[in-house]
């Protein structure tokens, strides 16, 4: 990270990584996702050329997966609220999005709406509408452009470049960058970073690593730079700029096509409330349950008695409904359902069994876990809790798969262009990377 601040190099850190980030198909806002994202928030705090992370990258890609968006949103809350208790210097917390059409419009409003608290900082686009040799009103951009005119946080690509045309990488032009910084954009768009810098399967790499670390510079490495090295973006200085887009954008209404209520979001993890809510618990599940077995375990007692056991952690985003303990671990979880059926039952001892996968234990919750249940009660859960103890032209759409930062000042961060390169193994970029 020194080399990095020494060249004169900002990162935005993604907050989750593959295995630890939010599922657009079971998506959840929990107590490992919290550790996670605030752990990542801890380690690059101190780097002084960090300047925000992303709390999601293109988690609702389609209507389908709409109802994800609270949770992420949840986690931009959140994320914001864990810097701003730990004394942080300023640090912006954004998202970044594909470029479906049939979404982007109601994601980009979702996440500039309702409390300032819960809204991102900033907004990162990635778009792949230019390939080859288009234009600004050809490729879409020009209506990009519109869309986002009124947006009230900085905007930038966070991801662009085409590699469909012309014989992939190699053939890659970036003509796009000549637009992107010009006067037809830069009053929207803060600039964007180039996807990527390394050389992968995909094909997009500017440059390749062999096996003994040594860079070599591919074809489209040069054709960037080209690129790059003429543009003459225009801006103002920090000290100069005063926003002009102030007003949020009006939530998207839930619907067939948007399956996420603005409010209330999922609640904030708290691994004490967790804690506390197991020890109190009569009959538990067992330790080492597989992770196919908690799913079966789940529809069954989630079965029982119209879904009554499962009240409690039950996550609904079109009602913007969320138990207290949705925020829990799966087995914390299913602990919760076990013993919330076994009570209805009476506390029969045949109950709280489900094929060996529980049993009835002494509960055991401290004295000091009598306000911590409290306030978490076991029915609806709004959310808004303070952090826990420990998220004219075309108008085409395109994702890498088909086609193949920053910002602006009222981040507090002065003016700052994006015109890096995405990387995803650690090595220099032009002026800034995401990690």
């Amino acid at each position: 990270m020194s080399l990095l601040d020494a060249a004169g190099i900002y990162v935005i850190s993604d907050l989750g990584e593959p295995n630890t980030s939010i599922d657009r198909s079971s998506p959840q806002w929990n107590t490992a996702l919290y550790k996670r994202y605030t752990s990542v928030i801890d380690a690059m705090s101190s780097y002084s050329n960090v300047i925000g992370f992303f709390a999601g990258n293109e988690v609702p890609n389609n209507t389908t997966y709409s109802g994800s968006s609270a949770f992420v949103k949840a986690a931009v809350r959140d994320s914001k609220a864990y810097i701003k208790s730990k004394g942080y210097r300023a640090m912006g917390v954004g998202y970044a999005a594909d470029d479906d059409a049939t979404v982007r419009a109601n994601v980009a409003a979702y996440f500039n709406c309702g409390d300032a608290s819960e809204q991102i900082d900033f907004w990162g686009y990635n778009i792949y509408e230019w390939c080859g040799d288009s234009s600004f009103t050809q490729s879409g951009y020009d209506q990009r452009v519109k869309e986002f005119q009124t947006y009230s946080v900085p905007a930038f690509f966070a991801e662009y470049g085409c590699n469909t045309q012309g014989g992939g990488a190699a053939g890659r032009k970036f003509t796009e960058v000549a637009a992107l910084y010009s006067s037809d954009m830069t009053g929207v768009f803060s600039g964007g970073i180039v996807y990527e810098y390394f050389q992968e399967e995909n094909d997009y790499g500017l440059v390749s690593v062999d096996s003994s670390g040594s860079v070599s510079m591919l074809a489209d490495f040069t054709a960037f730079s080209s690129q790059i090295h003429a543009a003459t973006p225009t801006g103002v200085s920090s000290g100069s700029y005063n926003p002009t887009n102030t007003a949020s954008s009006t939530c998207p209404t839930v619907d067939s096509d948007w399956l996420a209520a603005s409010s209330p979001l999922p609640p904030t993890p708290n691994e004490s409330a967790c804690s506390c809510m197991v020890a109190s618990l009569s009959c538990q599940a067992v330790s080492g349950i597989s992770a196919e077995d908690i799913g079966t375990l789940f529809s069954q007692v989630c079965g029982y008695n119209n879904g009554r056991p499962c009240a409690g952690i039950a996550r609904n985003t079109t009602t913007g409904t969320y138990g207290a303990y949705s925020m829990c671990s799966a087995t914390e979880q299913l602990s919760y359902a076990f013993d919330a059926y076994y009570k209805e039952q009476n506390s029969a001892s045949t109950a709280c069994d489900f094929g060996g996968q529980a049993s009835v234990v002494k509960a055991s919750a401290a004295s000091s876990c009598s306000s911590v249940l409290a306030s978490a009660s076991a029915g609806t859960n709004s959310g808004s809790g303070s952090g826990g103890s420990n998220s004219g032209g075309a108008a085409s759409s395109s994702t890498k798969s088909e086609a193949g930062s920053l910002m602006g000042a009222s981040l507090g961060f002065g003016w700052i262009w994006a015109v890096g390169m995405s990387m995803f193994a650690g090595a220099s970029g032009v002026a800034m990377i995401l990690l």
